[in-house]
């Protein structure tokens, strides 16, 4: 599929799962929350720190695959996660019929465009190859990202290229490793922060205004469970807040 047919692509349909993850008990008080691999993992532990003082356990689940935690969810071997955005949410729940419902939302986790030849998306010359994610999502987000540099243009009808950019579509993992090979890339956080680039050395990353926000979601079922609710107001605190700011250095934005 062609990066044009993606213009009007703001949702995932994104296929195929199932790999098997063991579903084990859970004891009272205990609850399984799924996370992309990346910081997602450490703000959830640092809240999970403070839960623990009120008897709330949580036990974290990472996935290297975005296909994986909805999945995970759906089947109730975790209770809840944190990864996603509503578009890539109302997708899964339409395409795959989960019974899923987002229950709050969390933190934003910029886009953002990285390269190892250029400092400044005027210094991209015509024809340059840029790199971007391959799932409709985040492939139609980085549209926009590129968009709002003023590279491209995307209103209906009207769409244009200037520069003839080359716009090459990657699995969202690869995309840190393409960077010896492509002009730049449109590169998720997680996978940024993971192969040790800087967000602050990017030379375009969508701001506080971004409406690609991460939702907290669980089951239709279960979004009345006090432990996930007491958790959720737990990591909306200032003290979270004040760690994810701190830590990473407003790379990662909190959405309260």
């Amino acid at each position: 599929m062609s990066w044009k047919s993606r213009l009007a692509a703001v949702v995932v349909a994104m296929g195929g799962l199932l790999g098997a993850l063991a579903a084990q008990p859970v004891q009272a008080g205990e609850v399984k929350i799924g996370v992309s691999v990346g910081p997602y993992g450490e703000i959830v532990k640092f809240a999970g720190d403070l839960a623990a003082k009120e008897g709330i356990i949580l036990k974290v689940v990472e996935f290297s695959d975005y296909t994986l935690p909805n999945a995970a969810l759906a089947q109730g071997d975790i209770d809840f996660n944190m990864f996603q955005h509503k578009p890539y949410l109302d997708n899964q729940v339409a395409q795959r019929g989960f019974p899923l419902v987002a229950v709050a939302q969390s933190v934003i986790t910029p886009l953002s465009v990285y390269s190892n030849r250029v400092t400044s998306l005027a210094d991209l010359k015509a024809g340059a190859t840029l790199a971007i994610p391959n799932d409709p999502s985040n492939g139609a987000r980085a549209l926009q990202l590129l968009e709002k540099g003023g590279l491209i243009t995307l209103k209906a009808g009207v769409g244009s290229n200037p520069k003839n950019l080359k716009i090459k579509e990657l699995d969202a993992a690869q995309l840190p490793r393409s960077l010896d090979d492509v002009d730049a890339a449109v590169v998720n956080l997680n996978y940024a922060l993971s192969a040790g680039l800087d967000p602050h050395k990017a030379v375009l990353q969508e701001g506080s205004d971004s409406q690609w926000g991460l939702w907290f979601v669980t089951r239709q079922d279960n979004q009345n469970n006090p432990d996930i609710k007491r958790f959720i107001e737990i990591f909306r605190s200032a003290a979270v807040k004040d760690f994810i700011l701190k830590k990473f250095n407003g790379t990662i934005i909190p959405i309260w």
